[in-house]
C-alpha cells in the first residue's frame, strides 16, 4: 500500500503531465446546480466551436498554400477527410460517454463535456498544421 503522504504528491505529477485540453469541463464549472453546470458547460462547448471553425479555417488556408506550391489538392483534400473522420469519431465517442455516465441525469452534461475536452484538442492540432 503505497504511503499515503507520497498520494498528494502522486495526483499532482499525474495533473501536470495532462494539459488543459484534456481537463474536465464539467468540472472547470465549478460547484453549482446540475442547470448551472449544464449552462456552464454548453457556454463552453460554443466556445469551443467557434474556435474549432477558426482553426479549421487556418489550417484550410495553410493547406491550400501547401497544395499551391506542389501544384496539387492533396493537402486539402486530406485535412477535409480527416475533419470529417474526426467529426464522426468525436459524435459517437462522445454519445458512448453520455451512455455510459452512471449518473442519467447528467449524461447530457458528460456528453457536452466530452464534446469540448474532444474540440480543444482537435483546436490544437488544426493549429499546429496551420502553422
Amino acid at each position: 500500500m503505497p504511503n499515503s503522504a507520497s498520494l498528494p504528491c502522486a495526483c499532482l505529477a499525474v495533473a501536470l503531465l495532462f494539459p488543459p485540453a484534456f481537463a474536465n469541463p464539467a468540472l472547470e464549472c465549478g460547484a453549482g446546480s446540475r442547470e448551472e453546470i449544464g449552462s456552464c458547460v454548453a457556454d463552453d462547448e460554443e466556445g469551443v466551436e467557434a474556435a474549432l471553425l477558426n482553426a479549421l479555417e487556418a489550417a484550410m488556408v495553410a493547406a491550400a498554400e501547401r497544395d499551391n506550391s506542389n501544384g496539387g489538392t492533396a493537402v486539402e483534400a486530406a485535412l477535409m477527410q480527416s475533419q470529417t473522420a474526426w467529426e464522426g469519431f468525436r459524435s459517437a465517442h462522445c454519445a458512448f460517454a453520455g451512455e455510459a455516465h452512471p449518473v442519467r441525469e447528467d449524461a447530457g452534461i458528460a456528453t457536452r463535456a466530452c464534446w469540448t475536452t474532444l474540440g480543444r484538442a482537435r483546436v490544437e492540432e488544426l493549429v499546429r498544421f496551420a502553422k
